[in-house]
């Protein structure tokens, strides 16, 4: 318990001597030696952000409150990640449960849903109604970060995305996100297995738009304990060159891909020239290497003649 916490008494605020969320979050702060953290605690403990935190920062704290939040704090300085802490994080329009079972959602990953969701739009400005929906492949959804973002900035009802993953822990969290996403979450089709094994049979030559945030890490590179203790090593490592799952999704997504039909996969920053070379052995066209947003080689869009 923090000192200022054991001025909360449960359910009413301490009077005159009561500890406010600023003190919390400035001790915090100095205890985490970051400020935003300790703030993006504050405001998940108190139920406060936006223009409510900035006019109730001086209001006495409840003890009920102050013993979540210092939970939280403690957890933060065991090491725990941050989004894992507060238990969900923003990506792209989407407030995502977040847990040790997936990948954390990162910006560069918003990227690559960005490429995939204007790759699909393009596509409906051809295609009649009698055609619709597409079909739009997530391979290792994960968190599902991807496939409903897919849904949420698309048209209803514009397309189906086949999510796969070979985790069902993952695919208990896909879930879970779909749950909260309602109405377009109707188009979503959860399916067990690793990569494109998961799809039925008949969704090959179908497909619009495959995309993929699959693992890319090399098995010698050394990360943050952060990472390496709190991530799930199978959706981080993939071989001594970090290309193990990107040989075999290039390979394979011609055969699943219509005429036409475009691939958009996240890859490491040095792996831009390996990925296009993959891309060109598979019999893709149009290859283009994007960069994100610290100019670092990020995500490869190719297409099937």
């Amino acid at each position: 318990m923090t000192d200022a916490a054991a001025n909360a008494v449960d359910g009413t605020p301490a009077g005159a001597a009561a500890v406010t969320w600023r003190s919390l979050w400035l001790e915090a702060a100095e205890r985490l030696g970051d400020r935003d953290d300790a703030r993006r605690l504050a405001q998940e403990a108190s139920g406060m952000e936006g223009a409510d935190w900035i006019l109730g920062i001086d209001r006495p704290a409840h003890h009920r409150a102050v013993a979540h939040f210092d939970s939280m704090v403690e957890r933060r300085v065991a090491g725990e990640p941050l989004q894992h802490v507060l238990g969900s994080w923003g990506f792209r329009t989407l407030d995502l449960l977040c847990d040790r079972r997936v990948l954390i959602p990162r910006p560069e990953t918003e990227l690559v849903a960005g490429l995939a969701i204007e790759e699909v739009r393009r596509l409906l400005g051809g295609v009649s109604a009698t055609e619709l929906p597409l079909v739009v492949v997530d391979l290792g959804t994960g968190s599902g970060a991807i496939a409903l973002s897919l849904l949420a900035e698309l048209p209803l009802e514009a397309v189906v995305v086949w999510a796969t993953d070979a985790s069902p822990e993952a695919l208990d969290v896909a879930a879970a996100n779909a749950a909260g996403l309602g109405r377009p979450a109707a188009g979503l089709r959860l399916r067990r297995g690793h990569w494109f094994s998961a799809l039925p049979g008949e969704l090959a030559g179908q497909v619009a738009v495959v995309v993929a945030n699959p693992p890319y890490v090399t098995t010698a590179e050394v990360l943050d304990r952060s990472v390496l203790d709190w991530e799930p090593h199978g959706a981080l490592f993939a071989g001594p060159d970090g290309l193990d799952d990107l040989r075999v999704i290039l390979a394979e997504a011609p055969r699943w891909l219509r005429p036409g039909g475009v691939v958009v996969v996240e890859h490491g920053a040095a792996q831009g020239p390996a990925v296009r070379a993959l891309a060109t052995a598979a019999g893709l066209v149009d290859i283009e290497t994007v960069a994100d947003l610290a100019g670092h080689d990020r995500a490869l869009v190719s297409r099937r003649p």
